[in-house]
């Protein structure tokens, strides 16, 4: 019987010559570093240098995310991701209604300016490169870091590091969405301009396929969409009067890496093959950065189990391998409770080992595209690539990843794989050591990180203080402000700045936008 890939396209118990008949590797394959990027965009790759290893984390309270930074930090982090809690993921103070049992439940809690200083205590910002997954009130959190930055005496052009942006994905697969998809874009196109004219270095959007992969998303439906989201950015920027190559050197990219190693493998190559050659010949970019797929990659959560959750450790170390054989720029490596809860400082510290392990006590960083030339990984290469352009194609057909969006495509495929997933794995077809097959009777006690149940009460009591303590009329001068030049076309970001340097909370200036903008709705569609 001939195994499919998790794309759905066969895989042949044996390659050989004949696979690549006919085949141009010029063409396909090229150089590191060289269109199309296929072997890596950089030329020496992890020969000069390994990836930068993030871990993502934040929990609770500013202080308490702070002290495990630090502890990574100490142990070898290069670079810092930051997890933010529900409410502040929604544009939501702790103190809301609304918020209620969520705050610092799935990150770290910030309400305002006095949190983000905490969460940073002690940390050089010039020093660090720190990764921000928040999407639809990402612009706030990234002018409170530069805030703290100028407190710190840093410079807004020394800092490095990455805010995810991608409100698109949103919409698709994960539902932390604010406001209607037109007023997202805009405020995407803002955070362009303001930080190509105020933070440089900084990568100004993550555009991300991990999390419709957390949803069921093939490695093929992976890259398509989330290629088709950044194709929808860029759009955005040039018609804001942007020209291409001013922005797409700073654009990044998000991905999964699951435990199929040839695959995961594949598709990392094809996607910079498929961006490299739609920023070339749609977009018109003459900048070779303006063509690289550069990408932060992130083990696959959703492949976890509470079973027998040592095993995660294996999982993880495979899918940390077939991210660096991919290629990646930057790698976050899951701890192995976390299908249980918040990693421990202990899980968390073994994660990152295994990125420390995979890098220098391996030989896959000797050199660069280990697996090119392989029949097996040039033929799953095509085909990904080629099932991912077909989706493309579909996107395309029903107006762009937006209209897309509008008619359920994207959520109803992933929907429908999400569902052939599940029925394989509920059939045992699909085999998941500890849930399916090889099971014990009884499984080992574990003690978990648990939340501190006070945080809501102890960030209610902050944000109190905060607003007793500041000057309201320059909070509501600058909210005023805010709202203006969100009814017109004036840039928001420094509006927005000036709220938040007042001590305006997350709330009351995702508020003042939600008055202008509304929030989005699904359709029926969905």
């Amino acid at each position: 019987m001939v195994r499919e890939s998790e794309s759905g396209t066969p895989i042949q118990p044996v390659y050989g010559p004949e696979a690549l008949a006919g085949w141009d590797p010029a063409e396909r394959l090229g150089e590191p570093g060289k269109y199309p990027f296929t072997r890596g965009v950089y030329p020496s790759m992890y020969t000069g240098r390994p990836w930068t290893m993030r871990q993502y984390a934040g929990f609770g309270t500013a202080g308490e995310s702070n002290a495990r930074y630090r502890q990574l930090i100490a142990h070898g982090t290069t670079g810092l991701s930051v997890a933010f809690d529900l409410p502040t993921q929604m544009g939501h103070d702790s103190d809301a209604v609304v918020a209620h049992g969520e705050v610092g439940k799935v990150g770290v809690a910030i309400d305002s300016v006095d949190d983000m200083r905490v969460l940073f205590d002690g940390i050089p910002l010039d020093q660090v490169s720190t990764s921000m997954t928040i999407n639809a009130p990402a612009a706030l959190l990234l002018l409170m870091y530069q805030l703290v930055g100028e407190e710190q005496g840093v410079a807004a052009g020394q800092l490095t590091g990455t805010v995810q942006n991608d409100v698109l994905k949103e919409y698709i697969a994960r539902g932390t969405y604010i406001f209607p998809p037109k007023p997202s874009l805009r405020l995407t196109a803002d955070i362009f301009k303001y930080c190509g004219a105020e933070i440089p270095k900084w990568n100004t959007i993550s555009i991300s396929g991990y999390h419709m992969a957390e949803a069921g998303a093939s490695p093929a439906q992976e890259i398509a969409f989330t290629l088709a989201d950044g194709i929808e950015y860029v759009r955005t920027a040039v018609a804001a009067g942007m020209d291409v190559d001013d922005f797409a050197p700073r654009l990044s990219f998000f991905f999964v890496a699951r435990t199929t190693i040839l695959e995961e493998v594949a598709k990392f190559r094809a996607a910079r093959r498929i961006w490299a050659r739609v920023m070339r010949d749609e977009f018109g970019a003459k900048n070779p950065k303006s063509l690289m797929l550069r990408f932060h990659t992130q083990t696959a959560g959703v492949q976890l189990t509470a079973q027998q959750p040592e095993v995660n450790l294996v999982r993880v170390a495979v899918q940390g391998l077939a991210a660096v054989l991919g290629g990646t720029q930057s790698l976050h490596t899951n701890s192995f409770d976390e299908a249980l809860a918040l990693p421990t400082d202990k899980s968390a510290r073994l994660a990152l080992r295994t990125q420390q392990v995979l890098a220098y006590e391996t030989d896959v960083t000797a050199t660069v595209d280990p697996f090119a030339g392989s029949y097996v990984v040039e033929t799953l290469t095509d085909d990904v690539e080629g099932a991912a352009v077909e989706l493309m194609r579909r996107v395309e057909e029903l107006g762009g990843a937006v209209g897309a969006i509008e008619h359920g495509f994207q959520k109803g495929e992933i929907e429908r794989s999400a569902y052939c997933i599940a029925q394989e794995t509920d059939s045992g077809e699909r085999v998941v050591v500890g849930v399916n097959r090889f099971r014990l009777d009884a499984e080992e006690p574990y003690e978990p990180l648990r939340v501190d149940p006070t945080i809501e009460a102890q960030q209610a009591e902050r944000l109190a203080r905060l607003r007793a303590e500041r000057d309201q009329k320059a909070v509501d001068s600058a909210l005023g402000a805010l709202r203006e030049a969100a009814e017109g076309t004036d840039n928001v970001l420094y509006p927005m700045k000036d709220a938040l340097r007042a001590r305006g909370t997350v709330g009351e200036v995702c508020g003042a936008l939600r008055e202008v903008w509304g929030t989005y709705v699904p359709t029926d569609a969905f």
